[in-house]
């Protein structure tokens, strides 16, 4: 733990060892979570009996470990009907899905990184990282990158501070420069790609999700390998994509999707 949250007070300490034992991918022990923690011993055991006392934390006396609470899926099945766009987007992605026979991912921001909230699997599925509910990094992703590049400068600075630059492949952009070089093409191209740059041998052409005032709500990518599919295969299918997302942001507008970034955008009504 960074003890990055500090000035959010206690409220967002506790909230980080939240983080902490939700990255850790299983019940963790007390000394486990001490080991790297900012906090004092008697601070950071506070923090997590406030945790478990309001049901964000479990824990099992017998192993004397902690794991994420019940009531933490109470919140995240609300948050994933009232701020996901997966409730709304079900039936696109899945006629999407069956007419490319290839993955199909929607994925929204997560403040620096990309949160994968649905998936379609292929006809003949791929081994890769992306699942819905995992996080993965914007600067190589297909939709993480298409997200950023509609995103004003505002906003963007930032987030391109956060981003680690790992070099995951060959081809991964590993600077600032090149990235905003890359954003530049997609928002004159309106859609982008990944070109191996995350994971070897995957491929995906992305489109983002548009409010009428132009902000990109979330993105869709049609995802597949290189061994059955190439990039020029794939821009084929931007017209395909490009109906999925229109027809998921026509539907935001009805349903109402929060726009927090833009509240004075004009919404189009006819």
């Amino acid at each position: 733990m960074t003890g990055k949250s500090n000035g959010d007070g206690t409220v967002g300490k506790a909230l980080e060892v939240l983080d902490r034992v939700a990255a850790m991918g299983r019940p963790v022990r007390f000394t486990e979570l001490l080991e790297d923690s900012p906090y004092p011993k008697a601070t950071l055991y506070r923090f997590v009996q406030t945790l478990k006392n309001q049901g964000m934390l479990a824990y099992d006396p017998e192993r004397q470990t902690y794991a994420m609470g019940i009531r933490l899926v109470r919140l995240a099945h609300a948050a994933w009907q009232q701020s996901s766009l997966a409730p709304i987007a079900r039936p696109h992605l899945d006629a999407l899905a069956a007419d490319v026979g290839e993955t199909v991912h929607l994925a929204q921001l997560d403040n620096a990184q990309v949160l994968y909230v649905d998936k379609r699997n292929a006809t003949r599925p791929l081994e890769m990282y992306s699942s819905a509910g995992k996080v993965g990094p914007a600067y190589c992703t297909g939709v993480g990158k298409v997200m950023l590049s509609y995103l004003d400068e505002a906003i963007l600075g930032p987030i391109l501070e956060q981003q680690s630059y790992h070099r995951f492949t060959n081809h991964t952009l590993t600077d600032a420069e090149a990235l905003r070089a890359e954003l530049r093409a997609i928002r004159q191209n309106g859609y982008g790609f990944d070109r191996e740059e995350h994971e070897p041998g995957i491929i995906c052409v992305a489109l983002p999700i548009l409010t009428a005032g132009g902000r990109a709500l979330g993105a869709l990518s049609v995802t597949s390998s290189v061994e059955r599919q190439s990039l020029a295969g794939l821009e084929k299918l931007v017209p395909r994509v490009r109906e999925a997302t229109q027809a998921i942001a026509s539907v935001s507008r009805d349903w109402g999707f929060p726009d927090q970034h833009t509240s004075s955008e004009k919404v189009e009504t006819n």
